[in-house]
């Protein structure tokens, strides 16, 4: 029997070509039938391992969800981008590597996005889901998060509502 542990960390260089990858499966995932089709493909070419090694050298916050050495699984978070909103911190995007859903990796990434935006001094935290990512807006209702906004999305022409989620 192996054990292997599973710890959330600030991204590092050397995961660029591993996010690469999960924001490649997760949106194909998750978006496939939702985002037209040219739309979607062009934004998952503009993300490859060079967008987020810069990402990373940025200073961007990113962390990762990493089980033995494979990362399978990020979360991109810093200051809350909708004015209207009274939270202060922003998870941009919280993503796990399809074959890592279901076994609470989101919950403890969420959880670890939550308590470095509070160590930041950014108080509350909005997310912001397409509405017809059923997964996501599950996941979300069950950590407790609630839906309080809608806005819209606009790809390719086709208009996309979404649904922001706080936690105070």
């Amino acid at each position: 029997m192996s054990t292997h542990v599973t710890e959330i960390r600030k991204a590092g260089l050397a995961d660029a070509v591993a996010i690469s990858a999960i924001h490649l499966a997760a949106w194909r995932g998750a978006y496939t039938g939702i985002i037209p089709h040219r739309a979607l493909n062009t934004m998952l070419e503009r993300r490859g391992a060079d967008w987020w090694a810069r990402a990373i050298k940025r200073s961007t916050q990113i962390l990762v969800a990493d089980i033995g050495g494979v990362v399978a699984g990020y979360a991109t978070l810093g200051p809350n981008r909708a004015r209207q909103l009274p939270e202060k911190g922003e998870v941009y995007e919280l993503y796990i590597r399809p074959e890592y859903q279901g076994c609470g990796l989101g919950s403890r990434l969420l959880g670890a996005a939550r308590r470095s935006l509070g160590d930041q001094g950014l108080k509350g935290m909005v997310i912001w889901v397409l509405e017809d990512n059923d997964l996501a807006v599950s996941f979300y209702h069950g950590a407790g998060g609630r839906d309080v906004a809608e806005g819209v999305e606009c790809f390719d022409g086709k208009m996309l509502k979404k649904r922001a989620f706080v936690w105070s």
